[in-house]
């Protein structure tokens, strides 16, 4: 039986010439990443080996960006311990204050992910790397410690699912409201400790940032990571971010997935998740009446340029509703100020909302955007857990950039107009 694209990339890594769902190896890594809240731990870990070295310091990314600029005193304390250690190892890939963007973003824009690499990140959307063809995954802090340390990891081979991605989606329809179909329609577990692989003829229908946002959310399904094979705009982007070189891996056409789902995109529509979960999906057109207190437009599910200009487009010579805060949060740096040059910044700030410097921030309630007690907030992050953004009685609508920006105008879940 042949292999799928991910067992493909992790057999190399372990050195073997082949691998079968469930089989533990032991695999070599291109990277390791930590935030300015799992680093901490993973450091304080680290020094408990015998080893007071890092395998690689050329091959560790530490992205201050949850807490950052610090928030408070716990905050500074935890980055502090960050800045120390990453000047005590000379990391090369150290990211902080005025360097500094949403970890997720950042690290393909600076060239540090490419085709065929092995990350792990102790961040759960670490995935996101899947959407240039490699193999990302979310571990813990103590793994992290274990990575840092040895250049390795362990690893149980997944299982696949297939998604056949066809068709090509309507001009308000973008890579979230793919990724919140399938969510919706396979479960928050539906690809458990699975690939989620995705193929087919549509994938030239969706932008990079398109892509990105898909691999991102593959965690909300439970997914071990997504992951997109290799095309000419993938091979693009790469040439344009990074010096590195990259190994393209293709599954074998024998390769075996557990299921197989097709999806046409061009019959979707806008789609919001509901609260308490990322599965709790309707479309728009079913949402009915649901008033909103805030907005969000960032994180690093949908913090990119095409996500900025999106949200811009909806905005332009409109006003965000009265009593509804609408904060726009750009993913980097490069991002913000390429959202500036074009004049994107100036639509958000005559349209009422505010820009934000890079920063997680609100999307897992550390600050810049708390829910009060009973508030709800329409948002462009991932997760709408019970109180992931603040007050266990407030609610999160996860939705497109396009789908926030006119729920801004409106002060309600709505679609923005044709």
């Amino acid at each position: 039986m042949g292999m799928t694209m991910t067992q493909k990339i992790l057999a190399a890594a372990a050195g073997l010439s082949e691998v079968k769902a469930g089989q533990l190896i032991e695999a070599k890594l291109d990277l390791v990443l930590g935030n300015d809240i799992t680093s901490p731990v993973a450091i304080h870990e680290m020094d408990k080996f015998t080893t007071d070295e890092v395998f690689h310091k050329d091959k560790i990314a530490l992205v201050m960006d949850h807490f950052v600029p610090n928030k408070d005193i716990k905050s500074a304390q935890h980055c502090k311990c960050v800045r120390e250690f990453a000047c005590k190892h000379d990391i090369t890939n150290f990211f902080d204050v005025g360097e500094m963007g949403i970890e997720h973003a950042l690290l393909p824009e600076k060239g540090l992910t490419v085709a065929g690499d092995v990350i792990i990140g102790a961040d759960s959307h670490t995935c996101t790397y899947g959407a240039l063809g490699a193999f990302s995954t979310g571990v813990g802090s103590t793994d992290m410690a274990a990575g840092m340390a040895t250049g390795k990891a362990w690893f149980k081979v997944p299982s696949a699912i297939k998604f056949n991605l066809v068709g090509k989606p309507s001009k308000w329809v973008s890579g979230k409201d793919v990724i919140l179909h399938i969510i919706g329609m396979i479960g928050v577990d539906g690809a458990l400790y699975k690939s989620m692989e995705f193929v087919g003829e549509g994938i030239k229908n969706l932008s990079m940032d398109d892509r990105f946002t898909i691999a991102n959310m593959a965690i909300e399904a439970g997914g071990k990571n997504g992951i997109f094979p290799v095309d000419e705009l993938a091979e693009s982007y790469m040439k344009e971010h990074s010096a590195r070189s990259y190994k393209i891996y293709q599954a074998d056409e024998d390769a075996e997935y557990d299921e197989e789902y097709t999806i046409d995109l061009s019959s979707l529509k806008p789609t919001v998740a509901f609260p308490h979960l990322p599965e709790n999906t309707k479309t728009v057109d079913q949402a009915g009446e649901v008033k909103i207190d805030q907005v969000v437009i960032g994180s690093c599910t949908n913090g990119h340029l095409d996500d900025l200009r999106i949200a811009a487009e909806v905005l332009k010579d409109k006003k965000v509703a009265k009593g509804i805060r609408c904060i726009v949060i750009p993913a980097t740096q490069q991002i913000y100020l390429q959202a500036m040059e074009e004049g994107l910044l100036k639509i958000f700030i005559e349209s009422g909302a505010i820009v934000s410097t890079p920063t997680c921030g609100p999307c897992l309630g550390g600050y810049m955007g708390i829910l009060a007690e009973g508030e709800r907030c329409i948002s462009t992050t991932n997760r709408n857990f019970v109180g992931r953004m603040g007050h266990v009685e407030s609610e999160i609508y996860l939705a497109s950039p396009a789908v926030a920006a006119a729920s801004a105008i409106t002060g309600k879940i709505s679609a923005p107009e044709e």
